[in-house]
């Protein structure tokens, strides 16, 4: 417990671990930018539309009137940030740098490629549908943790099955095609928690990355910090109460035959006021075959990548480092040959 950022006193300068090079610190930016942002609530025929173009101007977009319930969002922010405000010694238990482990706490994040360290502590939830025992696995204090989350995330996971069947009415897929395996792996919820940074101009809170599951719905903070990579630059995001963040993940780019794209983002810090997100990814299951869908292919419009199980693709991805990469449809062709 050491270890993590939260548990220490007020940080008045950056330890050097987590200082980086100048020439690996990304250049930055002024832009801000409103993410599209889209009603749920609106004409089926509407909503298709505007997610696919959302999704293919810029990969990420807000949506709103979700079908999660406000109560539900605002347990959820406020149990995250209970946990984060419990003594060390209540969390000691979880804390394990071990990436196999389903539920931890730790700092810094699986991108670690060297000496430099992220300015992130991150609660790892794993979740089964039905929920059933799997949340006896979650932490026990708060005391209504487990409730909260529970709800919260059938809600969002429910969500997230809906903006999915409506890609496949846009995208001209059967409607069902995104159930079962493809969507059937564990929900994956990553708690993040940035505390005041003492230099954001030295650091980050995560590196420049690409999601590797289907879909993530992310729970965003009033507080700004994401930022997403658009025509060569980084642009701010701007949350909208009571909004989700929705960006595509590898899998529907690779679905999609790079339709759909996954895009990079990244998270900065802040100086004087700690953010919490809540991050929720809707993953295959492990041995879930996943290549392009016919319907995006033909003889002018061959594969653009290799059908691969989802855990041979989480194999390539933690070695090439896909997650760091502007682009993507090169790196998997470049390894897959290695396969």
């Amino acid at each position: 417990m050491e270890k993590m950022l939260h548990s220490a006193p007020i940080h008045t300068n950056l330890p050097d671990c987590f200082v980086f090079p100048a020439d690996k610190r990304p250049p930055a930016t002024a832009a801000v930018v409103s993410l599209p942002i889209i009603d749920l609530s609106l004409s089926r025929d509407e909503v298709r539309h505007t997610i696919l173009e959302a999704g293919k101007e810029i990969g990420f977009f807000q949506v709103i009137n979700h079908g999660v319930s406000e109560q539900a969002m605002q347990d959820m922010e406020a149990v995250c940030q209970e946990f984060f405000h419990l003594p060390a010694a209540e969390k000691a238990g979880l804390y394990s740098e071990d990436t196999q482990k389903a539920t931890r706490i730790y700092s810094s994040t699986m991108f670690d490629t060297g000496s430099e360290k992220y300015w992130r502590d991150c609660l790892r939830l794993a979740c089964s549908f039905p929920v059933g025992d799997s949340a006896m696995a979650w932490p026990d204090k708060p005391q209504r943790l487990r409730e909260v989350v529970e709800k919260f995330t059938v809600q969002t996971r429910a969500m997230g099955m809906e903006i999915l069947e409506l890609l496949c009415e846009g995208l001209g897929l059967r409607h069902d095609y995104f159930v079962g395996d493809i969507s059937g792996g564990e929900v994956v919820l990553h708690v993040n928690h940035y505390p005041p940074c003492p230099d954001p101009s030295a650091t980050l809170g995560l590196p420049p990355h690409c999601d590797r599951n289907l879909l993530t719905l992310l729970l965003p903070s009033m507080v700004p910090g994401l930022e997403v990579a658009y025509k060569g630059d980084w642009i701010k995001v701007q949350p909208v109460p009571n909004a989700f963040v929705v960006n595509f993940g590898c899998q529907l780019e690779v679905v999609t035959n790079g339709l759909l794209k996954s895009i990079e983002h990244r998270v900065v810090t802040n100086l004087g006021v700690a953010r919490t997100t809540v991050a929720t990814f809707i993953m295959p299951t492990t041995d879930c075959l996943i290549g392009p869908a016919d319907e995006f292919l033909s003889k002018d419009n061959p594969p653009c990548y290799r059908t691969l199980t989802f855990g041979e693709f989480k194999r390539i991805y933690s070695v090439v480092k896909l997650g760091s990469s502007l682009n993507l449809t090169t790196n998997l062709k470049n390894v897959q040959k290695e396969i």
